[in-house]
């Protein structure tokens, strides 16, 4: 068991490397030039030499990346380009929006998609089954933009139930908080919900073909022990998968749903560092969110020996 968390541990550090190589290069060998942006559009050449020196963007490659790398470690990810304030400070003011986002999607998206897979296996082929197929196949196939701005346009502006757009942080009221994330929610949580119960609906199919399952059956074992404590345990590791993925992605799907809705996170502050070419505040997020999707990728593997203790040999 040891083993196997030193040999995970060291391909996470070996990718966090490769991604943070992969980050920089992008950024820098990527068209237009930050210093021209800073300066604006009536800037002379000398102004914007001037500006590039001053930023660092002079100096090779190399040493811009071992002194970018050397200031990460250091717990320093620069400060922006065009606030002027560190980077952490502007990620840890956004990051409140998107990690309560985050949250209550994913606690919907798993309980709803692993219920509806249970579900769905156990009446496979009846009108539950054929209407979660539909649901899943539609939810892949609208994108989450369009959703958003359906479920606007009907519980916003049409019966006045929900708030159009906008965030309340929580100390001004739970209630306020919970009303102006119901939307961004459910329109977030759909592709994710369609992409776990089909999942979940395959993995118990495949259980509740075994010959073990129909020998618990056989030995009238009940339809609650059958689904919970023999097949949903034995179908985990895949279900476990696809929710560590569907984690580790969300970062794409919450900044199309914070720019619809206009909550101030943390997509909202890469959508403008990107328009801005500040590349401090792009890495930064990059790396965080790269980093995060390792330790979660890493969490999710680590829990395989807890479902199936067979992996840790």
């Amino acid at each position: 068991m040891l083993t196997y968390i030193l040999r995970r541990l060291i391909s996470a550090i070996a990718v966090m490397a490769m991604v943070g190589m992969f980050v920089f290069l992008l950024l820098r060998l990527a068209p237009g030039d930050p210093a021209a942006i800073i300066a604006g559009k009536s800037a002379t050449a000398e102004m914007i030499a001037g500006i590039r020196q001053q930023i660092g963007l002079n100096d090779p490659m190399p040493i811009q990346f071992l002194r970018w790398v050397r200031s990460m470690l250091g717990g320093d990810f620069g400060t922006s380009i065009f606030a002027g304030r560190p980077v952490l400070e502007l990620i840890s003011q956004r990051l409140e929006p998107t990690v309560s986002l985050s949250i209550l999607t994913m606690v919907l998206s798993v309980t709803s998609g692993v219920a509806m897979g249970i579900l769905a296996a156990w009446r496979t082929g009846g009108l539950v089954d054929r209407l979660l197929i539909a649901f899943a196949t539609l939810g892949f196939s609208v994108p989450v933009f369009v959703v958003g701005f359906f479920l606007i346009y009907f519980f916003a502006i049409t019966t006045h139930w929900l708030p159009v757009q906008g965030y309340q942080p929580i100390h001004q009221g739970l209630g306020l908080w919970f009303t102006h994330l119901i939307l961004p929610t459910v329109t977030l949580s759909i592709p994710y919900i369609a992409f776990i119960a089909r999942i979940a609906r395959a993995s118990m199919l495949e259980v509740l073909s075994e010959d073990y399952m129909r020998t618990a059956a056989a030995k009238g074992a009940s339809s609650y022990a059958m689904l919970f404590h023999h097949a949903l345990k034995n179908a985990g590791v895949p279900i476990l998968t696809v929710t560590g993925l569907s984690l580790a992605g969300l970062i794409g799907g919450v900044v199309v749903t914070e720019t619809v809705f206009n909550i101030p996170g943390i997509g909202r502050l890469v959508v403008d560092a990107i328009n801005n070419r500040d590349y401090p505040i792009i890495q930064g997020v990059l790396i965080l969110v790269s980093g995060l999707y390792v330790i979660i990728n890493l969490a999710v593997d680590l829990s395989y020996t807890l479902v199936d203790p067979r992996i840790r040999y």
